[in-house]
């Protein structure tokens, strides 16, 4: 592996910190009720509002709908993430020193693989999140779910949900990138050096 590209592995892996740094996940949530909006930042290691309070707001209204309060230390993943991420830092690092594209290219199934257990945990969370309501909530419609959606917007009810991508998954995503540029660009100089 050549110089340049040992370089573009150690910016890959060292994105990773974005992960800590930003949310991975945004939900935001608009009613008439709230016109200046309410929403959660999803992170590898907590969840918060969009604003200070948002979070004890949203559990006010879910209670009202039967929907489970969110409660960042019982969620397993927000515990087990970091070390995921760290993993995931480490890995692309010794790739670089080592000048291996075979580990590269193990790096980049890894975050494929990841990613889309990730996704599916995340999209399993809404899924129950939306479905499994209590039978003592105040107010019931029946046939009615409150999943948001994984990616874009969805009505429930009388409030728009809309999900997308924080900064820490566009790191993610624009580390992928570059490492997967790098294997194709090593691959195309070994081919050029094996028709000299």
């Amino acid at each position: 592996m050549e110089k340049r590209s040992r370089i573009l592995i150690v910016i890959a892996s060292l994105m990773f910190v974005f992960t800590f740094l930003f949310p991975l996940w945004n939900i935001g949530l608009q009613a008439p009720q709230y016109p200046e909006g309410l929403g959660l930042k999803i992170w590898s290691h907590k969840i918060t509002g969009l604003n200070e309070h948002d979070l004890k707001i949203i559990n006010e209204l879910n209670h009202y709908i039967g929907m489970q309060r969110i409660t960042p230390e019982s969620i397993k993943e927000l515990k087990i993430m970091p070390y995921i991420l760290g993993f995931l830092i480490l890995f692309g690092l010794i790739a670089a020193f080592y000048k291996n594209t075979t580990l590269v290219k193990v790096w980049i199934a890894l975050i494929i693989v990841l990613g889309i257990i990730g996704l599916y945990d995340f999209y399993m969370w809404e899924y129950n999140y939306g479905h499994n309501l209590s039978p003592d909530a105040p107010i019931k419609i029946p046939g009615m779910v409150y999943q948001p959606p994984l990616l874009g917007t969805k009505q429930l009810l009388n409030i728009t949900a809309t999900s997308l991508p924080g900064l820490g998954s566009i790191a993610i995503f624009v580390s992928l990138a570059i490492a997967v540029f790098v294997v194709w660009k090593e691959k195309k100089l070994k081919r050029g050096s094996n028709v000299k």
